[in-house]
């Protein structure tokens, strides 16, 4: 069902934007799993609304919930269910809306496809259906470090175009998480936050690109051809809201150079990995982790929902203009940050388990 990802470890979402709660059920999880709740309620705290002056202002705590799944803290094997209940929700913002779809949204294709949609907030196409993923990907997080010291980190590589300058070998959290952009340019973080408050100011809004690295992953990761772990990737990263790009390596850069330039060299290896002189590959070759970083990034669009006034059509398909009303980041990036680590993180999951299932064990 299109509410699942994964296979060994697998996560399932529910809930809508203005209803109830959201949450989800992560199955797959091994046993015997320390779970850290702090760092699980950290991630979603990085994701949530509220946070700063260039996001929404919608204000939700976003407390977890661990309903299933656990005894002491550690995990039995069996279905962990999380939920985080919405506390702010406020439909009559969406009243004007209700009926008009808007521009680049998924009202459209929503009514096109079942026929009914959640009026308020976009029910599942909103934002906040990523909680669940996040919560997850923190359990993912919490597998992977303990396996083998795993790191997955993403930042805010463009706003706009702003490109920011950084030397992705020393990427850290306390760089990132130094400002509300989650930039580690520090200048140009600058640069970005005033772009960002100058295109909200005008009712508009605006995206970028969040690039991601993770450090540390066992090679051999990943399968051939159809669950290649590039496409696995892109599957994930890809049904993230407003995500309309993704490259893995030197992406659509390394198209301009010959394969003797681009061709990674290499030096050694040992039991988890290989060791190369270039890492074009992005630390994926036929669609196998070999154990150099793996390096990611995604491109997002302009938040849908802005206050200056578009053309649109309502559900009879009449034309009118809709100037749209509530609670909108004018730029998805800095939340969305901890939406790519969790999604990153999730893959990784599932293809450590996968691959823990079929290896040699002699």
């Amino acid at each position: 069902m299109s509410s699942s990802f994964g296979d060994f470890f697998r996560v399932t979402t529910f809930g809508e934007s203005h209803g109830g709660g959201v949450g989800v059920v992560v199955d797959g999880c091994p046993p015997r799993l320390e779970l850290d709740v702090v760092k699980i309620q950290e991630e979603l705290d990085r994701r949530r609304p509220g946070q700063s002056k260039i996001t929404t202002p919608r204000k939700e705590l976003d407390q977890v919930e661990i309903l299933s799944g656990t005894v002491d803290m550690k995990t039995l094997g069996t279905p962990i269910a999380m939920m985080v209940r919405n506390k702010d929700q406020r439909p009559r913002d969406y009243g004007e809306m209700k009926n008009v779809f808007r521009p680049s949204h998924a009202d459209g294709t929503y009514q096109l496809k079942y026929g009914i949609q959640a009026q308020s907030g976009g029910g599942r196409a909103s934002a906040r259906e990523t909680i669940g993923r996040v919560a997850a990907g923190a359990i993912a997080k919490q597998i992977l470090k303990k396996a083998y010291g795993t790191e997955v980190l993403a930042w805010v590589r463009r706003i706009h175009d702003i490109d920011a300058q950084i030397d992705i070998t020393k990427v850290c959290l306390e760089d990132i998480e130094s400002n509300i952009v989650r930039c580690p340019d520090k200048e140009n973080a600058s640069l970005m936050i005033e772009r960002i408050e100058e295109i909200s100011q005008d009712g508009d809004s605006c995206g970028g690109v969040i690039e991601c690295i993770v450090r540390d992953a066992p090679g051999g990761l990943g399968m051939p051809v159809f669950d290649k772990l590039e496409a696995d990737f892109a599957k994930a990263l890809m049904s993230l809201p407003a995500s309309k790009g993704f490259e893995v390596g030197s992406g659509f850069r390394g198209t301009y150079l010959r394969g003797s330039d681009h061709n990674d060299e290499f030096l050694s290896s040992d039991v988890h990995r290989l060791r190369t002189a270039s890492n074009n590959s992005g630390g994926i070759q036929g669609g196998i982790s070999n154990g150099e970083p793996i390096i990611l990034r995604v491109g997002f669009k302009p938040t849908a929902t802005i206050r200056k006034e578009q053309k649109t059509i309502d559900s009879e398909g009449n034309r009118t203009v809709l100037a749209a009303k509530g609670r909108h980041d004018p730029c998805v990036l800095p939340r969305a940050v901890p939406m790519v680590e969790a999604m990153v993180a999730i893959v990784l999951a599932d293809h450590l388990l996968r691959h823990k299932g079929q290896c040699s064990l002699w």
